[in-house]
């Protein structure tokens, strides 16, 4: 890792550093509440398109950084781009989401020698990204957890309840630790790929991760995130890694202790005194504020800035939302949070 990426504030945090006030950015910051996205997406002619389309998926990874000033760009990609790679239909219906042709765990037909072949384009987008780039900006890359990603491979569709996936890991565990084990090679490639192309750290969405017993978390979850995290370390030392499992509660100081991650995201229904104690000494915390509020704003979003800040300002934080900011979410609140998180005093 080049000495600039050393410097950048994200990174200070990850390789250990408590900063003051904290490194600020948001799931989604690049998205459809900016104006500039909406009309790039109309320019790209699909999302999918979007996503494989390295000049627009700069401009629209840039653009949130350009007006708010971010510590962090994230690559502007999408978690499924993973299962198309490996040979998947994948498609979005306008205002319903994704759609795919179900895999079926007991013969699943897919390609995972042409992984790379087919995520090109992604790379070059990171490539450019990190080119363009101020110095002082971190990159971070990104790849969908493989149990969040089954939920998706097997149903066809995001489901509200995940039945169709939790259903298959019982009733065909065999074909499940199969796709799992296919997952956890991809993603580690991938990830890799998105490390050598200029990201400083990647982060492995599990958005899913809540909805698991406690055998299914540690299967399903825990287990395949630390296979994730100790192959890229091999292939990439020193990688930086954030984990994101959703929902995970009272389960995260164990994620955190046997996947070996860097930073843990945790959405805005954690305990902030429960992740105060439990999480933020064993690893750097990022998140929590519910992305609602930056729909609503005003002085209840003050106070929930205010609340994360002396919760978890004395540890080693990342500002961040519990999870993507919506589309309705407003300009002017966002700017709000931003101004409210780096003008506050030290805690």
């Amino acid at each position: 890792m080049d000495k600039a990426a050393r410097k950048r504030r994200l990174v200070r945090v990850l390789d250990g550093e408590r900063l003051w006030p904290p490194p600020v950015w948001m799931m989604r910051q690049a998205g459809r509440y900016l104006p500039e996205y909406r009309a790039t997406r109309v320019q790209a002619g699909s999302f999918l398109d979007l996503c494989y389309a390295p000049a627009l998926a700069t401009e629209v990874t840039l653009q949130p950084i350009r007006r708010f000033g971010f510590d962090a760009a994230i690559l502007f990609s999408d978690i499924l781009v993973v299962p198309q790679a490996l040979g998947q239909k994948v498609w979005f219906v306008e205002g319903e989401g994704p759609r795919l042709e179900p895999v079926d765990p007991a013969r699943p037909v897919l390609e995972p020698d042409r992984l790379l072949s087919r995520l090109e384009p992604v790379i070059e987008t990171v490539s450019r990204i990190r080119a363009e780039l101020a110095e002082e900006t971190a990159l971070l890359g990104f790849c969908g957890a493989p149990w969040t990603l089954l939920t998706y491979m097997i149903a066809g569709r995001g489901t509200p309840d995940q039945m169709p996936a939790r259903r298959a890991a019982l009733v065909d565990p065999s074909g499940v630790d199969r796709l799992v084990d296919i997952l956890v090679k991809a993603s580690i490639e991938y990830l890799a790929a998105q490390l050598r192309a200029g990201a400083d750290a990647v982060q492995i969405f599990d958005t899913w991760a809540g909805g698991l017993d406690d055998a299914g978390f540690r299967r399903l979850v825990i287990e395949p995130t630390r296979r994730i995290v100790e192959g890229l370390r091999a292939r990439v030392p020193g990688a930086r890694v954030i984990g994101f499992p959703k929902g995970a509660g009272g389960h995260l100081p164990a994620f955190v202790r046997e996947t070996g991650v860097d930073a843990v995201g945790v959405d805005w229904q954690a305990s902030l005194d429960f992740v105060r104690d439990a999480v933020q000494p064993l690893v750097a915390v990022q998140g929590n504020l519910d992305p609602l509020h930056l729909v609503a704003g005003g002085e209840m979003l003050d106070a929930a800035v205010d609340r994360i800040l002396d919760r978890l300002g004395g540890g080693r934080l990342i500002f961040n939302l519990g999870h993507g900011i919506t589309p309705d979410g407003s300009i002017d609140n966002v700017a709000r949070m931003l101004a409210r998180v780096r003008g506050a005093g030290e805690r």
